[in-house]
């Protein structure tokens, strides 16, 4: 499936579920983004497998399902804000492919 239609998806089932009843600003977005990758983190510090995905209730759970949130949030954002993802990413890994092998020099 296209990237551009699981940004419709996404966003579609958002709305649907009355996520956009009253305008959003684009910084509780973020924050909501950001949420789901504390969410990730937090599964892993508390032992879970990085691959794991366990149940709660029949809700899936663990760190793909988190980075799976992470995916549809930032899918639900771009099709509210009507962004190309799709030629964004081909953009930017096309310019990542002629950066220079471990560029920036930063560590973790």
């Amino acid at each position: 499936m296209e990237i551009n239609v699981l940004v419709q998806k996404a966003h579609q089932a958002a709305v649907d579920k009355g996520w956009y009843e009253e305008p959003r600003t684009f910084g509780e977005i973020i924050a909501l983004i950001h949420s789901e990758l504390s969410e990730a983190l937090e599964d892993y510090r508390d032992g879970h497998d990085i691959r794991e995905i366990y149940f709660e209730n029949g809700k899936p759970c663990g760190v793909p399902i988190e980075l799976a949130d992470v995916c549809i949030r930032i899918f639900d954002t771009c099709g509210y804000f009507k962004i190309n993802l799709e030629e964004a990413i081909r953009l930017k890994m096309q310019y990542n492919a002629t950066r220079p092998q471990r560029h920036g020099g930063k560590r973790i």
